[in-house]
């Protein structure tokens, strides 16, 4: 049975300003938070506090415009990270850590082990400072299955309040997708959020299909911006979800068009003709 409603998570302010060339100002951020809040996104993922200078001033700017989405900082498993967070501000933080073994053995020289002590760390570390936690899955369309289960209960037992599974180098398909979400759904009690990249052009399809896998929240960007190829765009997943699937997302499709305008000219790219 598909949801009736899918809250979409967006990262155009994070992940987004990962694309080449894209630089936003802190007044361009905060243009972009207040179109997003009127277009009905649920969630706004802000930026990364523990950068320092005109992003952790993005991030609290943001937090403090008392917005009807959630305001979250993207952190990584690390204390330092979170205490930027509550620095700024934010009342939502995404900790996340890697899970696939090639991420674990060769970015960060540790073991499965280690990453699930220091996930649960920090976690708990979050939550003792009243913090709402994403417990974000880096690189999990690689990880072992038996491992991602593993991590989710230690993400359950450490009071995160959702998990999101992050396709972080692009590697899923439809199919597969649907079958990974499924096992995870399956699998805990938690919120699931799936994060889509778009390097074989299936980021929206592939949140399309999380969301009949049973995921609760799907993360994209205003017109697939982001890192590398891309990422899910908030606009075709919304009108996917609504006219395919008759899953609301919340999303005011008449609200669209000014915060387009918005991104395209901060991001010095033009709005697609089919747009």
């Amino acid at each position: 049975m598909l949801r009736r409603r899918v809250t979409l998570c967006d990262t155009t302010l994070r992940d987004g300003e990962q694309a080449s060339g894209v630089a936003f100002s802190t007044e361009e951020k905060v243009l972009i938070a207040k179109l997003l809040d009127e277009a009905g996104v649920g969630e706004i993922e802000a930026g990364t506090p523990i950068m320092g200078g005109q992003e952790a001033e993005a991030v609290s700017r943001i937090a403090a415009l008392g917005l009807n989405a959630r305001v979250t900082a993207w952190c990584r498993a690390l204390e330092g990270d979170i205490e930027a967070a509550h620095a700024c501000g934010a009342k939502s933080v995404a900790v996340a850590m890697p899970v696939s073994q090639i991420q674990l053995s060769q970015k960060l020289r540790r073991d499965e082990k280690w990453a699930i002590q220091m996930f649960s760390h920090c976690i708990c570390f979050a939550r003792k400072r009243g913090l709402f936690v994403v417990a974000a899955l880096e690189d999990a369309s690689r990880a072992r299955p038996r491992f991602l289960e593993e991590m989710a209960h230690a993400a359950l037992e450490s009071g995160a309040g959702r998990l999101r599974v992050s396709d972080t180098v692009g590697v899923l398909e439809p199919f597969k997708t649907l079958s990974l979400i499924s096992r995870v759904v399956d699998s805990t009690s938690l919120p699931v959020e799936f994060h889509a990249h778009n390097d074989f052009g299936l980021a929206s399809a592939n949140a399309m299909a999380a969301a009949r896998a049973g995921a609760s929240n799907l993360s994209v960007t205003v017109l697939g911006l982001g890192e590398r190829a891309g990422n899910a765009a908030l606009e075709e997943v919304a009108l996917g979800l609504e006219h395919l699937y008759g899953i609301k997302s919340g999303i005011r499709m008449e609200r669209l068009r000014g915060l387009f305008d918005a991104v395209a000219k901060a991001s010095k790219r033009g709005i697609p003709a089919s747009k």
